[in-house]
């Protein structure tokens, strides 16, 4: 490859509309208002988007027109673009980054617009108002085009016993960790506020948070009035907050065609290292305290890259509650004593997230930071589903030497897929453990339901003893004691009742 394929991002927009009311922007609009400031921080004109030859845009968790792309490249007039629609999943716009990283230095493209964004906050209103849905339908020629397969991340019986919700999931992650670690309810509680709290600081300082509001350990940590428990032990102010309006977008370019617009390469910015992995299936991981994909993740960003973890300056892990933050802290090997914050942009909870397109905003967040301080590195990782798809790249105005290119995905990929499933079983019946739970609870701040993954038998420490999925509900003094005392490894039982798993302890 000539070093005029060098793939360069040349220019980020971001949005954030705090003020709305029902006749406020729609999810394409904010991402247009997002692209037209992503070219305006290029020093393109609005009618250089014109020549873009491929747009992609992150879906909206609920879509609110039959064609994003197409309604999106009406609006900045990029109808000759190839237009493509990015599944569910935190994971995509770095998985976009990498993708096109690696297509512009193929040769397949040369100028390319990435874009997403959510308008929940006024969806939200305009219900609330009306009792009516947006009216937000633009005219379409043909249904979107996927860009890759848009998979399930859970099954149909995984969603039954309640991992449809995300809270449900990492929360029980993060009791799978806690009680790895040996580390007491108590003690883990605080660890969790001290965590996001710090993640606060740095959202009080960003103009483009949903809550830039600095909040102590202990405001995080414990339920109040204004801090209700969603699934514990996560509480709101852990937790992602995606009813926001937002939307970001990033330009991508060869240098060959930025230097051709005139574009200063005090702008450019380089991806030195990509890495995309996929986990197993929720039911058959190996364990619920670690994520091995993230592991090879956290290895295969740098290979080839000559850097380590030691050279990164600014970080920002995918943050929609602790465990993900924690899981990644751990792969890329950073003691809970780091002196590096975590976040760039103040994270899910209080920078917000445009449902699947969070990362767009943290990756723009990170050109501006490396561009402020020159020949810095940023590290991004992004996470879609229940910890199911990881991405993270590598960001810097030091250029690449020699070519861009990197390892094909698939060669690391086998290394996790080779991993002996854990053998799960739908219709359990009999004496049991629990592996890992949480107890779900209601805007009411009661508990409602709890979740528990089991294994067959009487201890945990045999590792082929099969898993399976169950709930707990009806007493809600037991399931308010389950918060307060590690109840992973205490014996029970299971069996099928109302189409459910239900465990009982002994």
């Amino acid at each position: 490859m000539k070093n005029k394929l060098m793939p360069v991002i040349v220019g980020v927009g971001q949005v954030s509309q705090k003020e709305f009311g029902i006749d406020s922007s729609s999810a394409v609009a904010l991402m247009e208002e997002a692209v037209l400031n992503s070219a305006e921080n290029a020093g393109l004109s609005r009618e250089a988007l014109g020549e873009a030859d491929t747009l992609a845009v992150v879906k909206s968790f609920r879509e609110s027109t039959r064609n994003s792309p197409e309604a999106l490249a009406k609006r900045i007039d990029a109808n000759k673009a190839k237009q493509w629609l990015m599944p569910n999943g935190g994971n995509g716009p770095q998985y976009l980054v990498n993708r096109f990283n690696e297509a512009i230095a193929e040769g397949k493209c040369e100028f390319v617009v990435l874009a997403g964004s959510e308008a929940m906050a006024t969806a939200r209103m305009i219900v609330k108002t009306t009792g009516n849905q947006p009216q937000w339908e633009e005219p379409s020629f043909r249904e979107p085009e996927y860009l890759i397969n848009d998979a399930e991340m859970s099954s149909e019986h995984e969603r039954q016993h309640g991992l449809w919700l995300a809270p449900g999931f990492y929360a029980m992650a993060e009791n799978a960790y806690r009680h790895w670690l040996g580390v007491s309810i108590q003690e883990h509680q605080i660890q969790m506020g001290r965590l996001f709290s710090r993640f606060t600081e740095v959202a009080e300082k960003n103009e483009h948070a949903w809550y830039p509001i600095k909040k102590t350990p202990e405001e995080i940590a414990y339920p109040s009035k204004d801090n209700r428990l969603v699934a514990w032990p996560y509480t709101k102010y852990m937790s992602a907050m995606n009813q926001i309006n937002q939307g970001a977008a990033i330009i991508l370019m060869s240098k060959d065609r930025a230097r051709r617009f005139g574009i200063g390469e005090e702008k450019f910015v380089y991806l030195h290292g990509a890495a995309d992995t996929a986990e197993k299936p929720i039911s058959t991981r190996p364990n619920f305290y670690s994520s091995h994909a993230m592991e090879v993740l956290a290895d295969q960003v740098f290979e080839g890259s000559g850097l380590s973890m030691d050279e990164i300056s600014w970080i920002d892990f995918y943050s929609c509650f602790p465990s993900a933050v924690e899981f990644a802290r751990d792969a890329f090997g950073l003691s809970k004593d780091d002196p590096r914050d975590l976040t760039v942009t103040g994270g899910l909870p209080f920078h917000g997230g445009a449902g699947n397109n969070y990362v767009m905003n943290s990756i723009a967040t990170m050109v501006e930071t490396v561009r402020a301080n020159r020949e810095s590195f940023g590290l991004v990782t992004a996470n879609g589903g229940y910890l199911s798809k990881h991405s993270a790249g590598i960001y810097s105005t030091t250029p690449l030497s020699g070519s861009w290119s990197r390892r094909d995905p698939s060669e690391y990929q086998s290394s996790i897929d080779r991993i002996p499933d854990v053998k799960f079983l739908e219709l359990p019946s009999a004496e049991a453990v629990i592996e890992t739970y949480t107890v779900l609870y209601g805007r009411d701040n009661r508990p409602s339901q709890a979740l528990v993954v089991g294994r067959l038998g009487t201890s945990l420490e045999n590792s082929s003893s099969p898993r399976f999925l169950s709930v707990m509900e009806g007493d809600t003094n037991l399931l308010e004691a389950m918060t307060k005392e590690d109840m992973i490894g205490r014996k029970g039982s299971v069996e099928r009742q109302d189409r459910l798993n239900k465990f009982s302890l002994s």
